[in-house]
Parts: structure tokens; C-alpha cells; sequence
């Protein structure tokens, strides 16, 4: 269907074909009539099917005519979503589709200025974007109002309550009025997380475009089982393919993720990783050198299992498979976005078995069998006779500055232990001379050394002063 035949207003189908886009996509189709009606949607549909567009765009044209203006401290329509990459696309979604309105765009997340927040916040926006973290530390300070909301969206809405914010979803909502749309868009929805959202949607229309926890269609999923310790040889091999344009990697931790690019830097090939445990520049100049192609491979926890979308992904690496089953399909829905083809690749070690049986079981069908390349273990071999030294920190090469020079100096002298310094040039530590063994300078036993600082302590007292000695006080 036409996006014209949706009932859009002229400002909407101006922006659309600015960027593009004429037919719009099952979730949209089923979506957007009844979203300009005001009813609330609980919306179900794999990823990379347009939810940004099926809940912005009727959004944005009954934002424009109400007419009303945002209050102080307040917005007027509140997208939430678990993670910042997510929060940023949508708001980038929200100004391309608003062009032509009067519309203000805002994002609030962690990693990025609080004074900003509460001074951009201060004059009121009309859509604002945020991680529900960020926005009960305003709400708590008193630097944002959600009384003038008209419109509430959870993207993403099962991440958020697996990943703990059922907590701060419940204090945004206590300050939200009773009167207003809500609307949950997600890729899967189980049913306890079905139960919850029903505390926050009221007769709800349910638009399900796919059967929950499916994988896209256009994904070429395969797997091979191999050893933990060979994964780092064979996903230096696959990525030798000339036909991979971009391609994403997915670790379960974070250190697995900055492993696999050292690992990859050694062996020549350029990657970025992003996790949380990156600040926010960094993350943001990651995927923006991903983006636009400087750097061709991006090594990612689950925080970019959803929401990133990257055009021309062709490859996706599960160099360790998940060990919840829903995010594989949304790692593997990475790629294949907007009509192409994709190709998933796993790794599977002795002990992800059973992650992958719980995958096949959520999916309800096979995933190919791989066998390793042919030559693979000559080529390992290979790969890690020429692959160069880790790089080493600054913090960690001080470190081991430092403990080289303890090693060659001994260990510090301890007073307490009855270690004075020595004149004799050994390094202290060294054992003590038995009774009546001579010292290793040739000096008898109980010879001190010649300026000996004189201990003074508890049982080392000063001697008393003359009597009538000037400037003394009586002890």
C-alpha cells in the first residue's frame, strides 16, 4: 500500500519522498489508521520491518494538529528505549520525518551532559527521545514535568523490562497523565512481558505482522562447531571473503569484545568495538566510522543486538552464541534490513550446545551445519606464529616498568620488620648475618654502620635535658 492511502497529511508524505520511501511496509500498513484514530497499539514484528516509521509518522501529524505548545520542563510525545544507539536513531528518524513542521526533536541518555539535558529540557520540546535511566534522574530533580504528555511509545519494550527498567518504567508512568496514547512496539513479545504491558495500554489494537521469535526470512544462517580456543583463527579466515561489505561481530562480555579486536589488530585487519563499558564519544565515533564505511567491521556486545541499523550489513559473527535465544534473532536481524540478503554466521563451542538447541527451538527451524575450511588447522597454525603482540596499555606497560625495577632494586626496606638501610651495597632483603658471623663488608658482627640514624620510638627515649637548661619545660 501507497503511503498516501494511509491518510497521512502532505507535510508527512513530503518528508517520505524526500528520503525516498512511496510504499510502506506491512507493520506500517496495518499500524498507522489506527494510530491517527488515537487508539492504543501493542505491535508485533520482527526487526528491520519499519516500527520507527509505523508509530512516528501518525505521531507527528496529531502532534501538528493539536496545535498545542510543550511546556517548561515538559514535552509533549515520550519515545523511551533501552539503549543510547537506539535513542539516537529514533530522534534522527523523528527530525528527518518532521521536516517541514515546527516540531522539536531531543534526546536524554547516560554519557552525555546533564546541565545540557536540563538546559535543553528547560524551554520544553515536542518529542523527546530517552533511556529511562536518564529521565528518572531529571524526574527525581525536579528538571522535567511529563504532565503534558499526549503521546507515549516504549520501543523495544521487552528489553527494557529483561534488562530491569519494570522499576523505572513504573515511576516515569506514576508522573504521566491518565489521558493519553500509548503505544509498545517489540520484536518478540512472551507472554509475562504481554501481562505487564498490560499494566500501561488500555483495549489496545494488536498488529502482528510475523510469528513471534522468528528470524528474517532473507537470512542465510550457518554454523560451525569448533574448538573456544581455534574461533579467533576462524573468524580471521571468514573475514578474508572479498564479498563481505560490512560486517558485525557479537561477544557475550565486553573484555571478548576488546579481545577479539586486539586479536584482529594483530593479524592486520582494522575493527571497532562497542559496549558499555566505552564512553559515549566513543561509542558514537565507532559506529559512525562503521556507518560510513572507514572502518568495515564493528565487534559488539548485545547493546548492539537491536535498534542499530546500518544499510549494507552483509555479514553478522556470533563468535559466542547467546546465551538467551531471543537475542539471536536480533543479532542476526542486523543484516538483510531493507529488502537485501544476509548471511549469519555462528561459532559453536562443546559447551554452547545447548544455547544453539534453544535457539533452533525458538526459531522452529534448522540452522546449517558448517564444517571448518579445508587446510584450517595448517592455516591456524599459521595465523598464530604471525599474528603480533597483543598492543600493551600505557597503564599496564607502567605497571610492568615498575615491577622490573622493584625486581632489580629488592624489596622496599620494612621498619617494622627491623630493616635499616645497608652501606654494603646488597639489596635489601638479603638474609641477616648470624650470631657472630661476620658481616659481608668485613666488619665484625655487632658494628654498626657509620652514620646510623639513631632509632627513636617507645623504648629509644631522649635524653634528659640538664636542669636549668634554657627553653625546656619540665617533664
Amino acid at each position: 500500500m501507497q503511503f498516501k492511502e494511509l491518510g497521512l497529511s502532505e507535510t508527512v508524505l513530503a518528508a517520505l519522498a524526500a528520503k525516498g520511501y512511496s510504499e510502506a511496509t506491512p507493520i506500517q500498513e496495518k499500524s498507522i489508521p489506527s494510530l491517527l484514530e488515537g487508539r492504543d497499539l501493542l505491535g508485533i514484528a520482527q526487526t528491520g520491518t519499519g516500527k520507527t516509521a509505523a508509530f512516528m509518522l501518525p505521531s507527528i501529524d496529531r502532534l501538528v494538529a493539536s496545535g498545542k505548545r510543550a511546556q517548561p520542563r515538559g514535552c509533549r510525545m515520550l519515545v523511551l528505549a533501552p539503549t543510547r544507539e537506539l535513542a539516537s536513531q529514533i530522534a534522527e528518524s523523528a527530525r528527518n520525518y518532521s521536516k517541514g513542521t515546527r516540531l522539536s526533536v531531543m534526546t536524554c541518555f547516560g554519557g552525555t551532559s546533564v546541565h545540557k539535558n536540563k538546559t535543553d529540557l528547560a524551554r520544553g520540546v515536542d518529542i523527546l527521545v530517552a533511556t529511562p535511566g536518564r529521565l528518572v534522574d531529571l524526574l527525581d530533580q525536579h528538571y522535567a514535568i511529563m504532565l503534558g504528555i499526549e503521546i507515549l511509545v516504549l520501543d523495544e519494550a521487552d528489553q527494557m523490562m529483561d534488562l530491569g527498567f519494570i522499576h523505572a518504567l513504573k515511576r516515569i508512568v506514576k508522573e504521566l497523565p491518565t489521558k493519553r496514547q500509548t503505544l509498545f512496539f517489540s520484536a518478540t513479545m512472551p507472554k509475562t512481558i504481554r501481562d505487564l504491558a498490560g499494566q500501561f495500554i488500555k483495549n489496545p489494537v494488536e498488529v502482528k505482522v510475523t510469528p513471534e521469535a522468528t528470524t528474517a526470512e532473507r537470512v542465510e544462517q550457518r554454523v560451525t562447531f569448533v574448538q573456544q580456543a581455534e574461533k579467533q583463527s576462524l573468524l580471521t579466515i571468514l573475514l578474508r571473503d572479498p564479498t563481505i561489505d560490512r560486517a558485525l561481530i557479537f561477544t557475550r562480555t565486553k573484555h571478548g569484545a576488546d579481545r577479539v579486536v586486539k586479536l584482529l589488530a594483530g593479524s592486520g585487519i582494522a575493527s571497532n568495538a562497542i559496549h558499555g563499558n566505552k564512553s559515549q564519544p566513543q561509542r558514537e565515533r565507532a559506529l559512525g566510522e562503521f556507518k560510513s564505511g572507514k572502518v568495515k567491521i564493528l565487534v559488539a556486545t548485545d547493546i548492539a543486538a537491536r535498534g542499530i541499523d546500518v544499510s549494507g550489513v552483509s555479514h553478522v559473527f556470533n563468535f559466542e552464541l547467546p546465551n538467551v535465544p531471543d537475542q539471536y534473532v536480533h543479532r542476526i536481524g542486523r543484516t538483510a534490513r531493507a529488502g537485501a540478503s544476509g548471511l549469519a554466521f555462528s561459532f559453536c563451542a562443546d559447551d554452547e550446545k545447548p544455547y544453539l538447541r534453544d535457539i533452533e527451538k525458538l526459531t522452529r527451524q534448522k540452522v546449517t551445519v558448517v564444517p571448518l575450511p579445508e587446510g584450517f588447522l595448517a592455516e591456524s597454525a599459521k595465523i598464530k606464529s604471525s599474528r603480533s603482540p597483543m598492543p600493551i596499555s600505557r597503564d599496564e606497560q607502567n605497571g610492568r616498568n615498575g615491577r622490573a625495577m622493584q625486581h632489580q632494586r629488592g624489596p622496599r626496606p620494612n621498619p617494622a620488620r627491623g630493616d635499616q638501610p645497608r652501606r654494603d651495597g646488597q639489596a635489601h632483603g638479603d638474609r641477616r648475618p648470624a650470631q657472630g658471623e661476620p658481616r659481608r663488608d668485613g666488619a665484625p658482627r655487632g658494628d654498626a654502620p657509620r652514620n646510623y640514624a639513631r632509632p627513636k620510638g617507645k623504648y629509644h627515649a631522649r635524653p634528659a635535658r640538664p636542669a636549668g637548661a634554657g627553653g625546656s619545660r619540665p617533664r
